[in-house]
């Protein structure tokens, strides 16, 4: 009797270890990446420090010269790169928003499986595209096409950036939106049918707005994987330092600064540090985007339970 017990407290016993080194791993991990990100932070942090005490933070948010080679006066101001960003992922927004609701909507609720199923992995192989790869069609086909519409020089402005970076957004939002569009309780539905309405009536007015949430979120982490995106915008939009005007202008964004001068910067110089707060700057916008889309993902969460 007394050995049947022991057998049994020791095949509890191993369970229960491996389950602790399981969660013990998993803590690790999660432990280890939040370390990672709070020594990106610090690090640009201690960086920035000296270039705030050398260009002061007025000048540097709210000067729109940024020219940072000039024997008069260096300036440090990247008013004109923030407008530059905002400007060409605002303009992917207006384009891959209603894209990819609309993609999303189709196949969730319109597409036939067999059409489903060539789709999906055609939408999922495009998030694995290169940014070179968007960045050289775009300047080799989309370029040319803004060029020859808008009878311009060059297409190399902020529509071309916006174009390409709707495309590379596009993934993103159109597979969280169909997640959203799939999780919103059949009931809701049912109902709407039940009372008259058509698929199209049931699906604008009811299933878009139950998953708007979800829908929300796909967006912002649209947007912030367009705000990140560093090659295509280096290679499509034409780089200008200056502040644009329209989307017509050719324009510069924080990551195209930090690809282009970074390398080539001497180390310990005002020019070095300001990059750094660049990248600052940066870090702060794209994680304050993916905080309110985790907190908006979560809030839908919660909601279709």
């Amino acid at each position: 009797m007394t050995q049947r017990t022991e057998d049994s407290s020791k095949r509890t016993w191993r369970p229960r270890r491996k389950e602790s080194a399981i969660h013990g791993l998993f803590l690790l991990n999660g432990v280890l990446v939040v370390a990672v990100l709070l020594g990106i932070f610090l690090l640009l942090v201690v960086t920035s420090i000296p270039a705030f005490r050398e260009i002061g933070l007025r000048e540097f948010l709210g000067n729109t010269n940024w020219n940072p080679t000039s024997f008069v006066r260096p300036s440090y101001g990247i008013l004109a790169m923030l407008v530059s960003t905002f400007m060409v992922t605002l303009g992917a927004l207006a384009i891959a928003v209603p894209l990819g609701i609309g993609t999303a909507a189709y196949l969730s609720e319109v597409a036939s499986r067999r059409v489903r199923e060539i789709a999906k992995p055609v939408v999922e192989i495009l998030a694995g595209i290169p940014s070179v790869v968007i960045g050289f069609l775009g300047i080799v086909l989309v370029g040319p096409a803004i060029a020859r519409l808008f009878h311009l020089p060059n297409g190399l402005n902020a529509i071309n950036g916006s174009i390409l970076l709707a495309i590379m957004a596009l993934p993103t939002i159109v597979s969280l939106t169909e997640d959203a569009l799939r999780s919103v309780p059949r009931s809701y539905e049912e109902a709407s049918l039940a009372l008259g309405a058509t698929r199209w009536q049931t699906l604008i007015r009811v299933k878009i707005p139950a998953a708007s949430s979800g829908t929300t979120a796909a967006c912002m982490l649209g947007m912030g994987r367009a705000i990140g995106e560093t090659m295509t915008v280096l290679m499509a939009t034409g780089c200008a330092p200056a502040m644009p005007t329209s989307f017509l202008d050719s324009v510069r964004t924080m990551t195209a600064t930090i690809a282009i001068e970074l390398g080539e910067v001497p180390y310990n110089t005002t020019h070095y540090y300001a990059l750094f707060t660049v990248g600052l700057v940066l870090f702060i916008i794209t994680f304050i985007v993916n905080m309110v889309s985790d907190v908006v993902l979560r809030k839908y969460q919660k909601v279709s339970r």
